[in-house]
């Protein structure tokens, strides 16, 4: 069965809201056959990557940059990661109170290092989420979950 990991660093109320919503969107009704995995990002190793067929990331942006938590994640699984987990198709949602772009390009980044790609458009939230973002977590989760189907 495919898997699909979903790492994240969700400390406040705002990811927590986008986190249930890119869930609720994985696991809804008519995506059959594939399994989510929610692991939050300082206890995701590679052996989880490895094993799944598809990953979601999901951080705030914090000084401009991705979280401290999600950067722990690529440190230790990068090395590991690399030659093993190409192709692996991954979508991205952040949260931030003013500038998310420095998060996203981090996250591309190392995903480009890892030759991973890109299978959804980036999700990206200034302030509190509206419900567009919200619907837009909902369809991320759906979207690559939908992807993996067999």
């Amino acid at each position: 069965m495919p898997v699909l990991l979903i790492v994240h660093h969700s400390p406040g109320p705002a990811l927590n809201a986008m986190l249930a919503k890119l869930v609720a969107g994985a696991t809804t009704a008519g995506i059959e056959g594939v399994e989510s995995h929610v692991v939050e990002a300082l206890n995701a190793t590679a052996s989880h990557v490895r094993a799944a067929d598809g990953i979601i990331l999901g951080t705030p942006a914090n000084l401009v940059y991705m979280s401290g938590a999600l950067k722990h994640f690529f440190d230790t699984a990068y090395n590991a990661c690399l030659g093993t987990t190409e192709a692996l198709p991954y979508g991205v949602f952040v949260h931030g109170e003013s500038d998310t772009s420095g998060a996203l390009l981090g996250v591309k980044k190392i995903a480009t290092g890892l030759r991973w790609r890109l299978a959804q458009p980036p999700v990206s939230c200034i302030g509190t989420p509206e419900q567009t973002a919200l619907e837009a977590c909902w369809e991320l989760g759906a979207a690559m979950a939908a992807g993996l189907m067999v």
